[in-house]
């Protein structure tokens, strides 16, 4: 078994492009690189929204895993942000109808936030994989019409799953949040410090913690 070498020595790999998450990683103050990953994020029939965040986690890492040379130490850091409203998923928004629908829906109502987390150690022997599903909710104030119309229009909703940015415009759109911020921005940074702790033995493996579905 083998300890897991230090920010100075192993190649530390966030699986995203977004942003966000770069800027809640580099809060780590540890130097990283960025890859995109190439996966289909269409959820299987009648999957748990946190079975589905989880295994986009797992599966951008994997993708990203099979790009390396596989012989130097790595880390990935892959995560999926979905927004759930009773038992549907919010997706981007295609459009600006769509985004203004999402937030009607959302309005004075109770939505959950999921990110599925995954950090996956890369070694020339082999990999340990160590994943969770971390869960915010968030309540909405009543929004008007002219509200969800400005928002929509100055476009920010339409990169964003369930069509608004806690961090932008919609931070005044919030009643309030039971759980993590930084996990609905799109990184759960209480939870990756927890895992990478964990992470703390490199050797072949797989180890996933409860989804809770």
């Amino acid at each position: 078994m083998k300890r897991i070498p230090t920010s100075k020595t192993a190649r530390l790999i966030l699986a995203s492009t977004s942003p966000r998450r770069r800027e809640l990683l580099a809060g780590l103050e540890l130097p990283f690189e960025v890859l995109a990953p190439a996966v289909d994020e269409t959820a299987w029939p009648k999957e748990c929204p946190a079975s589905f965040a989880l295994r986009m986690a797992h599966e951008k890492a994997a993708a990203v895993a099979v790009r390396l040379d596989g012989g130097v130490d790595t880390v990935i850091i892959a995560a999926d942000t979905i927004v759930v409203l009773g038992e549907t998923i919010l997706g981007k928004p295609a459009d600006a109808a769509m985004a203004s629908d999402m937030l009607r829906a959302l309005s004075g109502a109770r939505h959950t936030v999921i990110t599925g987390l995954c950090v996956r150690v890369e070694s020339p022997r082999g990999y340990a994989e160590w994943g969770d599903a971390v869960r915010t909710d968030v309540v909405f104030r009543a929004l008007s019409e002219a509200e969800i119309h400005h928002y929509v229009a100055g476009g920010e909703p339409m990169d964003k799953a369930g069509a608004y940015a806690i961090q932008g415009g919609a931070a005044g759109m919030v009643d309030h949040i039971d759980g993590s911020y930084s996990n609905v921005v799109g990184l759960p940074m209480e939870a990756l410090a927890r895992i990478l702790r964990l992470a703390g033995v490199m050797g072949s493996g797989n180890r996933q913690l409860d989804t809770g579905c």
